[in-house]
This record gives structure tokens, C-alpha cells and sequence, in this order.
């Protein structure tokens, strides 16, 4: 075996260093004297290095050592027991997913391939205060069919530790769920946020009332035990039930917990529209009183009307991080948003749980009431999709029961009229007729908000992908297409800062350690593109396609995409690991 070449720029020896020189890059000192003794497993020589910083590429080696990054060198200078010529090809740290929705895809398929394929090596999960747990027992099956629209459902067999089958959804606490995806072949690292739904739903059910002190109490232990646990932050959809029911009070007596341990908030404000404003100041207001850092999910302005408050929507937030507050946001870079079709419903509607909202459905009154105000024009402290989009822009992602297979990928005016039907009443009977159980794609945003905002420093980048049926194609595209996109073709962004947005923003933004950055001491999570030829494929009509020009992904020292194919069997399974609260470097 070749021993390593000279003009090494910096070294490390994996496996060791603190938490802190983890995340700062470990001191050399001690390893010199040994470098003609090191060996690495890989080597990606030859490629402009995009180390995650912002700064300028340059040309590089970059040698990994088991699971972490051990050495970058000058072109040429470093050997391993593999080298992969990288000449003509970008390297960059491995794209981080802060808004994802594969909490329960992840079960299924651990190597999660539509986003690997597209340089994502973590992804973030417990999203928009809705997600898998915590959950009581008694409340697993009510939970399972509240977020097949958006989670869709596992089904893999899951066992316990002595290998037994258990069926699905063998778990209650963030703890066991996190367990449990450490027990299954992951090809990709995972964190999760814990729900301020689930918090909400296991102390107070699905109810439309004020917290109380006990209340307050018993979120705030069961938060507190879930972040112990390793949840890595809060997270809440402040349009999606039970979180919509919760005010201000009850936000920042919850972000409290989250803030003594400087972890995030995540939170889908409570209105991306008519009342984007008033949202954003209810944000700075939790910030101020609690402490918390505030992150805005898929940071949007939703309706026609709306969209000429943009500079007004970032002269806001500007001044909230001006006054000291800590603000910052992600975004996809779509003009359609996807989420469970049951958000079209008032607020209302979903008091008491899905069986409650079928229910209403079902009730003559209480559904005309619903119509009157989905076709309201007046502007609404809530988010109207139907006035947003109507039924020519919403179309059917996913019936997850495989009753009306008929309907994915169709328009709600298409089915309507094939069912001759009125399109609204349509939308309602196929809510009521799957408890809820239905995906959207919904067109209501603008192309040049969508740039500005990623133009925006604090702004990183996410897929808030759903994965069934016929899903949005930020699923398989989001990364690529800003690459090719809004770098290439529109420079929108220089190369470098859109990396930095997909990379090292994010870590920080989470305190993800050893994730973000090409340097000795990181984790061995990396991509390779071709900066001239990266490009999405997904299309609204073709979703499920992976990109082109990304031909090398590794996760934890090991190829999870190698020469654009997916890396079956030994090679890639468990290359992924769980990152849990106590792995964070927190300030």
C-alpha cells in the first residue's frame, strides 16, 4: 500500500477530537510526525473543492478515513486504498435536508435514493409540528390516518430486539422511533425535530381549547424528555391541527425549553399570506420572550394578492435580527408548495381529529359553512388554499388507500368535471370518503419571490418533500435545481454561496457537528457534480427522476451513488447513523 505524498494541507486522524474541535476542525498538533505512517480508505482527487465556507473553490484532494474526512491536500498528493479522479467535477460537503417528510418513507426504503441522488446525505425530520412521536398507544391509529396525506404509511414489518415480528409503528416515545431507525440499513443520516403537534396531542388529544398551567406542564416535561431522548429542536405548523389551536402564550412557554439549550424552533407560521405580517410578528414576539432562534419553514408569500408585500416581508424579519433577535428561514425553489389536501378546511373543521372533521363533512350546515368561507375573498387570519390556488391549481399527489388511483396527478377541476360534479363539493366528498387521507400540489406562489428569497443570506435550502403517489418534483429536484438553474443558467447565485446555503448554513443553523464543511474532522459526507452539467429532471408531469451530473455521493466514508447509480446491498447499507440532541455542537 502507497503511503501519503507530500504537500498535505491539513491532517486529521479520525475518531478523535472533542465535540467542539469536532465542529471547529481538530488541532494537528501530535499528528505531524506521523503523517508518512497515515493510510486513507478514499481519496477524491483532483476536483474544485467547494469546501461549504462561501470562499472561492479551488483545485484539491480530499482524503477520508472511515467515516470521517482525514486530509485535504494540494491536487495529486494524497494515496489511498482508493482514488477516484475527480478532474473536471466539484466536491462539496453533502447537501443537508432541513424540512423533509420522510419520517415514515425512511422505513420502507432506508436508502431514501430520490434523495441521495440528488446530494442529500441528512435530512431532517418531525416537521410542521405533525409527525410519528411522540404518540400514546391508544392514539396510534387516529395519528396513522390523520398523516397519510402527508407521511403516507409504512409498510414494513417491524421486529423487536430479539427479532419477533411487531407490526408497524412499534413505538411511543421520540426515543423508541429514533431506535428504530437506527435498528434498519440507513443510507443517509436522519435528525428529528419533536412536534409540537404530537406534544399537544398526547397531553391535551385533538382539542380546540387554551392550554392551561398543567397543560403547559406536562408539554413542556414530555418536550423536555423527548430533546433527553435526542430530538434537536421544536417544531410546529401553526396551520395544521392541533397546532393552529395553540396562541401565542402557549408558544413561548414551550420555546422556553428548547432555548435553554440553544436549539432551534422550526416553525410553518401561522399565515404565509394575507396576513404573512401579523405571522411574522407573533414569531418575534415568542423570540423576544422566550429567547429561542426562530427558523422559518419553507419561507414563502402564498396568493396573488399578496405577493407585492415581499420587501416588506424581509424589511420585517431584517429587523428582527437588527434588534438581536435570531431569525432564519429555508426555502424550495418551486412555485407550487405540497402538503395534505385537508388544509384546504377552515381551522375549524379539524377540531376533534380527523373522525371529528368526516364527520362535519358529512353535517349539511357545518359543510355549507365550510364552502362560504373556502370561497370567501376577503382576506383571513387563515390559509386559504382554495382562494390561493383554486381548483385548477391544486392537484392530487397521492391517495395513499389506492381507492381513486384514477385522481393522482390530476387537477381537483379535472376529476371534478370527469365525476360531473362541482369542483368544491368534489374536494370535500373526497376528503370525507378517505378520512382526510389525500396529498396536494398547490400552485399559489411567484418566480420572483422565489428568487429574491434565495438571494437572502440566512436563507438555506430544504425539499419539504412528500413522497407518495405522484409527488411535487422538489422531491427528487430541489438540489440540482438551483445548480443548474438559478446558479448556471440565471445566476441568481454564485456556485460557491449556493453551496454554502445547502451546506455549512444549515449545519449552523441546527448545530449539526462535523456536518456542512470539507475539512479535517468532519464526517465523510460528500458529493461530486459536474458544475456544468448538474440539472433537475423532475418534472410536475414526471416526478420520480434523478438529476443529471451528480455521479458520486458518499455518506460516512462509504458511496451510497457511485458513477450516477445507486450503490445496492453491503456497499451503502448503514453508511447512515442517527444524529441525536447530545451529538450537537450548541452555542
Amino acid at each position: 500500500m502507497r503511503k501519503l505524498l507530500g504537500g498535505v494541507a491539513v491532517w486529521y486522524k479520525a475518531g478523535s477530537g472533542s465535540r467542539d474541535s469536532t465542529r471547529a476542525g481538530p488541532s494537528v498538533e501530535g499528528f505531524r510526525e506521523r503523517l508518512d505512517q497515515m493510510d486513507l480508505d478514499l481519496v477524491l482527487a483532483r476536483g474544485l473543492l467547494l469546501d461549504g465556507s462561501g470562499g472561492p473553490g479551488r483545485p484539491a484532494d480530499v482524503g477520508v478515513a472511515g467515516a470521517g474526512i482525514a486530509a485535504v491536500g494540494a491536487p495529486g498528493t494524497l494515496a489511498g486504498r482508493e482514488v477516484v479522479d475527480c478532474s473536471g467535477l466539484a466536491i462539496a460537503p453533502g447537501f443537508l435536508d432541513t424540512h423533509s417528510h420522510s419520517d415514515l418513507r425512511v422505513l420502507d426504503e432506508p436508502g431514501l435514493p430520490m434523495k441521495v441522488h440528488q446530494g442529500i446525505t441528512l435530512e431532517i425530520f418531525g416537521q410542521d409540528g405533525i409527525s410519528v412521536a411522540p404518540v400514546k398507544p391508544q392514539r396510534v391509529s387516529e395519528t396513522r390516518r390523520m398523516l397519510r396525506g402527508l407521511l403516507g404509511d409504512t409498510r414494513r414489518v417491524l421486529h423487536d430486539h430479539l427479532g419477533r415480528a411487531r407490526g408497524a409503528w412499534q413505538w411511543e416515545s421520540v426515543g423508541d422511533y429514533l431506535d428504530t431507525l437506527e435498528r434498519l440499513p440507513l443510507g443517509i443520516d436522519a435528525a428529528y425535530l419533536v412536534p409540537h403537534g404530537a406534544l399537544r396531542d398526547c397531553v391535551m388529544g385533538p382539542t380546540d381549547r387554551k392550554a392551561d398551567a398543567d397543560d403547559l406542564r406536562g408539554m413542556q416535561e414530555l418536550l423536555a424528555a423527548s430533546l433527553d431522548q435526542g430530538g434537536i429542536g421544536l417544531s410546529s405548523g401553526l396551520i395544521y391541527p392541533p397546532c393552529c389551536f395553540a396562541d401565542t402564550a402557549e408558544l413561548i412557554e414551550l420555546c422556553r425549553v428548547p432555548a435553554a439549550r440553544g436549539l432551534p424552533f422550526v416553525v410553518h407560521i401561522r399565515n404565509e399570506g394575507d396576513r404573512m405580517l401579523e405571522a411574522l410578528d407573533e414569531m418575534a414576539e415568542v423570540a423576544r420572550a422566550s429567547g429561542v432562534h426562530v427558523h422559518i419553514s419553507h419561507f414563502k408569500i402564498a396568493g396573488r394578492t399578496n405577493w407585492r408585500k415581499l420587501e416588506e416581508v424581509i424589511a420585517r424579519i431584517e429587523s428582527f435580527r437588527a434588534a438581536g433577535l435570531t431569525f432564519t428561514a429555508d426555502q424550495y425553489p418551486y412555485i407550487a408548495g405540497s402538503t395534505m389536501l385537508g388544509a384546504i378546511l377552515p381551522p375549524w373543521a379539524h377540531v376533534g381529529g380527523p373522525e371529528a372533521a368526516c364527520r362535519r363533512l358529512d353535517d349539511p350546515a357545518q359543510r355549507a359553512q365550510m364552502e362560504r368561507e373556502m370561497l370567501d375573498p376577503a382576506d383571513v387570519a387563515w390559509d386559504n388554499f382554495w382562494k390561493w390556488s383554486g381548483p385548477e391549481g391544486i392537484i392530487v399527489a397521492d391517495v395513499p388507500s389506492g381507492r381513486r388511483p384514477e385522481l393522482v396527478g390530476q387537477t381537483l377541476a379535472a376529476g371534478a368535471q370527469a365525476a360531473g360534479r362541482a369542483p368544491l363539493a368534489f374536494a370535500l366528498d373526497l376528503l370525507r370518503d378517505e378520512h382526510l387521507g389525500v396529498s396536494m400540489v398547490s400552485f399559489s406562489q411567484s418566480e420572483a419571490v422565489v428568487e429574491r428569497f434565495l438571494k437572502l443570506p440566512w436563507v438555506c435550502v430544504c425539499t419539504d418533500g412528500l413522497l407518495g403517489g405522484k409527488p411535487h418534483p422538489r422531491a427528487y429536484g430541489t438540489y440540482p435545481k438551483i445548480l443548474g438553474r438559478y446558479v448556471r443558467e440565471r445566476r441568481v447565485l454564485s456556485l460557491a454561496e449556493a453551496v454554502r446555503k445547502m451546506t455549512s448554513q444549515a449545519a449552523e443553523t441546527f448545530h449539526l457537528a462535523g456536518h456542512g464543511r470539507v475539512a479535517p474532522g468532519y464526517r465523510a459526507n460528500l458529493v461530486v457534480f459536474d458544475p456544468e452539467r448538474v440539472l433537475d429532471r423532475a418534472t410536475f408531469e414526471e416526478p420520480a427522476a434523478y438529476p443529471a451530473g451528480m455521479p458520486h455521493v458518499v455518506v460516512g466514508g462509504r458511496f451510497v451513488v457511485r458513477d450516477g447509480a445507486g450503490v445496492s446491498g453491503s456497499g451503502s447499507a448503514g453508511a447512515g447513523r442517527v444524529v441525536r440532541e447530545r451529538d450537537l455542537a450548541k452555542r
